[in-house]
């Protein structure tokens, strides 16, 4: 199972996770892939830093990367309060009449409010960079495609390689000209902010396109040992993974009151996502649930633009996760949620999903 990814990275599995668990990064790190720790929850500086040296303490020594998010397109700058003078009232009242129809409680008092991410914001990416430079971070990933040239010059300075998502191939071929060090190449089953291309199509033509100049890792859909092989066969030399590890031990460990999403997941098959810009503003796809519907009534507002459509349903989201009813959650996930069919360790998926690339290559080896 070993590629050029691994001498890299310095990995001993081509097999990148990312999570906003600090606890599933360290885990996968530690089983033999690289774990990244999705930095966009972190609305300062100092939360990160302090996360970032609990990792370097619980990774054994193994390498760990980090993801950050900054769209191509400045979006609007500011705090949450200025912010928040931008949602239109009748945003607002949806989202209050929709929160009551779906029975969902106000937040308990002693329940704290998470406040709405601003890790979207150009200001705050910038500033999880500084911190995380100051750390043996192995990559630093932008999901939302190749962060500005100069970021990117920063990382290299410190000898950390620059990693982005693509979801067509001239997307990836101007990342490379950007100086990008890896690209994904993420389908369109993926979870969270992707593209329109699938995934069977789209990774050999990444491949092909820069596959002889970088390393290609493929995302979207892969939850088992032969869609590894399958994807090193299309051409990659790695493949990133996000939404599996959601149905994980230790992602409980750090998101606390997590099991109604856990419950959700498991009992979904791979046809219940949606792709829509209710989450954050850009397209996203979400587990499909009773919150997701309510956005696609004829009454519902069309949603607001990055970063002011999650400031908008961020209090909404505390409320839904407070309430823990599996049939109305939040949450970014992909098309393979279809076989996540109960919570185990991180170890456990890692070890079954080398075990099943073993037994796919065995079958398409002659004799």
């Amino acid at each position: 199972m070993r590629t050029s990814l691994c001498d890299r990275l310095g990995i001993d599995l081509p097999i990148v996770g990312f999570t906003p668990s600090e606890h599933v990064a360290a885990a996968i790190s530690r089983a033999g892939g690289l774990g990244v720790l999705g930095c966009v929850r972190f609305n300062d500086a100092a939360e990160l830093e302090r996360v970032l040296c609990w990792m370097d303490e619980n990774t054994g020594g193994k390498p760990y990367g980090v993801d950050i998010v900054m769209p191509a397109k400045i979006p609007a700058e500011g705090t949450s309060v200025d912010l928040a003078k931008m949602i239109p009232d009748e945003h607002r009242q949806f989202v209050d009449r929709t929160l009551t129809a779906l029975g969902v409680p106000p937040l308990p008092e002693e329940v704290d409010e998470r406040a709405g991410v601003l890790g979207w914001l150009h200001s705050v990416a910038r500033s999880h960079v500084e911190v995380a430079l100051k750390h043996p971070i192995r990559l630093i990933a932008n999901a939302l495609g190749s962060p500005p040239v100069d970021v990117i010059e920063q990382c290299h300075a410190h000898g950390v390689p620059v990693a982005a998502l693509a979801g067509k191939a001239e997307h990836a071929v101007r990342h490379v000209e950007n100086g990008v060090d890896i690209v994904v190449a993420q389908g369109y089953e993926a979870g969270g902010h992707t593209g329109e291309i699938a995934s069977m199509v789209l990774v050999p033509e990444i491949a092909d396109a820069v596959g002889d100049r970088v390393p290609v890792l493929a995302a979207g859909g892969i939850g088992s040992g032969r869609q590894v092989a399958a994807a090193l066969a299309l051409g990659a030399v790695g493949v990133w993974m996000g939404s599996f590890w959601l149905a994980t031990e230790e992602y409980a460990q750090t998101m606390s009151g997590s099991e109604a999403m856990q419950e959700a997941l498991v009992k979904a098959g791979s046809s219940d996502t949606v792709r829509t810009r209710i989450y954050t503003g850009k397209p996203a796809r979400l587990l499909k649930t009773r919150w997701t519907e309510a956005w696609s009534a004829a009454d519902a507002p069309a949603p607001l633009p990055m970063p002011l459509q999650n400031l908008l349903v961020s209090p909404a989201h505390n409320r839904i996760h407070a309430a823990n009813d599996p049939t109305v959650v939040s949450m970014p996930v992909g098309q393979i949620v279809g076989r996540m069919d109960r919570v185990r360790p991180v170890s456990e998926v890692m070890a079954e999903l080398v075990t099943g690339y073993e037994e796919a290559v065995r079958r398409l080896t002659p004799g």
